[in-house]
């Protein structure tokens, strides 16, 4: 961790990073908001790894970052990749996750395949509230975590005060937990810690613990002695450094050992450092910049690389995940051994137009090879359009992603990351086993898709072309629901947000050539009787031969909400046969189905057969069940009918200063608050009954309200009387299409 000169490494260009036991391997994914640089930042570890070229390419041009023509056209991530580089004999597989939102399915996978977490910080734009809950998460699970500050080149940038704020950020009780390892330097070895909004750039770094400076000026790390008038300015930061080190060290006389004088050496420091890092008790704060155009190293990178390589947890160290058989018979928990049963999970599933289908698999137990059979375990995700299966798949090849190669790999051990080819059925979240030895890997969470977008194909040719783009569409992204609704007879997709709805359709369009066109999404609306009303119902033909004959009458009465259709019968005499009296509920119940007023399914109500006539000859289940429905509709026509829209149940989870907003946008919204509670320190939990109708949106809309950081669910409740005005404006567009 710099404390002492560059290390030499093996260059990585040209070949696939391969490793060959646990030991050697690092996971690690970076965490941003969007634009804070994760991406230009695994260019420069690249670089500096040796796995491209100054220019930042590999061999056949393309960069690390090289993946989706769709991050081309938006010059912003929206997808999890990986690159794997190496450094010091250690494969380092990077994670790189987008930024925004919409797509933090993307960042929970690269949580679930990494052991470690590296948070990337602009110092031009602060910490936003989604990342500060990104950090509780990893927090709540014991993830090891350590900070990076970019951007030091924007006139506005201030490293000392960006490290206060992670400190108040992410330090919780303990700030002296989240301490910078390094300062910057404006103007080179003899400049001064860039802690001002200096206008030189940053050209060097200061090692707290080592007391070297570090130029980059040259293009490539060079360390030198400090300047004369530098030592002094760091004393302060690195005395607190040393005492928050020595805190979480399991030396217990360490610190009276300090205290009282004794000058600890930098090694004992060092290793007591990389096990709190691993531990994940302390946090250390680097910066970096991106490489000059034609440099070796990018600013902080080889600091960077060594504190993942020395303090980073290798894959042992993590924390075995529950497994089951298929069935849900619990197994005990597998250790990271490459000789032990295998254990695979898909985190991320794409398809390459030469390939097919390519998974990108972290292998937590035994070895995976190109080739053998594998049984594949389904994921519980059948209500988002996932089903669950129990398959047996042969691996197609392994390898590793460089720009726009992938990379073949003979093997990938426990804890490596690698991509399988041509695993047909496999989606994200499934997990790889042995095929006689089946095993289930406990699933992690996915977000709920709240935002609905209703599709239709754009012409025939499209539509034949849709449910197979639909499908694999969905195959590929456990965060997106499909929904064929029944009633409004809609297909709907089911995203996090707008950019990633417009994701999607892109993605049908230029991976699947199936065009669509979005179109209001409808909410399945009811009808019912206002009143009670009567009706005859008149089915009487004759045309020749054999005649239709039937006559009935109803009654309809409403009913309390939740009670649907009842059917009772008064008839006395024998007017309407014993045989018949089946036909006319059936002519009721689909009439209902298709509703009286609106075209909406017709429900809380009572409808009583009283009275009818019949034909010896020409009455039969047929007349009956027109007559039923006739003289429902002439009930309606004398009535008054309410339209009834679907209330649901809404549970807010936002930050104390954002509920009085919250409550406020939901009063606009025709919404019921019916509670509020702690959630915790500093969160609420608001609870509302809100119409449906109101809430198509607000997932992005409380986006805006809470600044990124609240989250809600929704079930449904029940269904309710519109109010009059909107009714009749439904009823008015409805003729308009109609």
């Amino acid at each position: 961790m710099g404390t002492s000169g560059v290390r030499t490494h093996p260059g990585a260009a040209g070949r696939a990073v391969a490793a060959d036991r646990p030991s050697a391997i690092r996971n690690v994914v970076l965490v941003g908001h969007s634009g804070s640089g994760k991406t230009t930042l695994v260019e420069a570890l690249a670089l500096t790894a040796g796995a491209v070229n100054r220019a930042g390419r590999v061999e056949d041009g393309t960069t690390v970052s090289d993946h989706d023509e769709i991050e081309h056209r938006q010059g912003r991530s929206v997808q999890l990749s990986l690159v794997p580089v190496e450094w010091g004999g250690i494969k380092i597989n990077v994670l790189d996750t987008p930024g925004r939102a919409d797509f933090v399915g993307e960042l929970r996978a690269g949580l679930r395949a990494a052991d470690a977490a590296l948070f990337v910080v602009s110092a031009a734009d602060g910490v936003d509230g989604a990342t500060r809950m990104v950090w509780d998460e990893c927090a709540a699970v014991g993830m090891p975590r350590a900070l990076v500050v970019t951007h030091l080149e924007s006139g506005r940038s201030d490293f000392e005060e960006m490290t206060a704020v992670c400190r108040e950020a992410f330090g919780g009780d303990d700030p002296d937990a989240v301490l910078p390892l390094y300062l910057p330097l404006r103007g080179g070895s003899a400049g001064s810690p860039a802690n001002g909004n200096g206008s030189s750039p940053v050209t060097g770094l200061i090692g707290l613990l080592s007391q070297q400076v570090y130029d980059y000026s040259s293009g490539s790390r060079v360390a030198a002695d400090p300047g004369p008038g530098q030592l002094p300015l760091i004393e302060e930061a690195r005395g607190r450094l040393i005492e928050g080190i020595i805190a979480e060290s399991e030396d217990e006389t360490l610190m009276d050992r300090y205290l009282a004088g004794e000058d600890i050496d930098l090694g004992t420091l060092t290793q007591d450092l990389e096990r709190a890092v691993a531990r994940g008790t302390f946090h250390p704060v680097l910066a970096a910049a991106p490489a000059a155009p034609g440099a070796r190293q990018g600013l902080g990178t080889v600091e960077l690389l060594e504190l993942i390589t020395g303090g980073f947890p290798t894959p042992p160290e993590r924390e075995p995940l529950a497994v089951t058989t298929p069935e849900g018979e619990p197994r005990p928990p597998l250790t990271c051994d490459p000789e032990g049963p295998l254990a695979a999970e898909v985190v991320k599933t794409s398809s390459d137009p030469y390939v097919g289908r390519v998974s990108l698999v972290r292998v937590f137990s035994g070895t995976l090879r190109p080739d053998e059979t594998v049984h594949v375990s389904g994921h519980g995700l059948a209500d988002r359009g996932h089903e669950d299966h129990d398959v047996d798949e042969r691996v197609g090849a392994l390898s590793a992603p460089f720009g726009g190669q992938q990379r073949p790999l003979e093997r990938a051990v426990a804890g490596d990351l690698a991509c399988v080819a041509k695993l047909g059925r496999a989606e994200t979240g499934d997990t790889l086993s042995a095929k006689d030895t089946p095993l289930l890997l406990e699933p992690w969470v996915m977000p709920d898709p709240l935002l609905p977008v209703a599709v239709r194909a754009h012409s025939k040719a499209d539509e034949d072309k849709l449910s197979l783009g639909l499908s694999r569409l969905v195959a590929e992204d456990p965060t997106m629901r499909l929904e064929q609704n029944p009633e409004t007879h809609q297909v709907v997709l089911w995203c996090l947000g707008e950019a990633h709805r417009e994701v999607a359709l892109e993605r049908l369009r230029g991976r699947y050539g199936v065009r669509v066109d979005a179109e209001a999404h409808r909410v399945p609306l009811r009808e019912t009787f206002g009143a009670r009303a009567t009706g005859r119902g008149r089915h009487v033909k004759q045309s020749g031969g054999h005649g239709q004959f039937a006559i009935c009458e109803i009654e309809v009465e409403p009913l309390p909400a939740g009670s649907g259709i009842e059917f009772a019968e008064k008839v006395v005499g024998g007017a309407v046969p014993r045989q018949f009296i089946p036909s006319v509920e059936k002519g009721v119940r689909a009439q209902a189905e298709r509703g009286v007023a609106a075209g909406y399914p017709l429900t809380d109500i009572r409808v009583t057969l009283l009275d009818g006539k019949a034909h010896s000859v020409d009455s039969s289940d047929a007349a009956f069940q027109t007559a039923g429905a006739l003289a429902l509709r002439e009930a309606a026509r004398g009535c008054r009918v309410d339209l009834l829209e679907p209330v649901a149940e809404v549970r807010i989870l936002v930050s104390d200063d954002c509920v009085g907003p919250v409550m406020s946008d939901l009063s606009g919204r025709r919404g019921r608050v019916v509670g509020t509670e702690q959630a915790g320190p500093g969160r609420a939990l608001v609870r509302a009954e809100v119409p449906e109708p109101e809430i198509g949106r607000y997932a992005v809309d409380l986006r805006s309200l809470s600044h990124g950081t609240g989250r809600f669910s929704r079930s449904y409740l029940r269904h309710e009387p519109m109010p009059p005005q909107l009714a009749e404006k439904i009823r008015a567009a409805d003729g308009q299409s109609g």
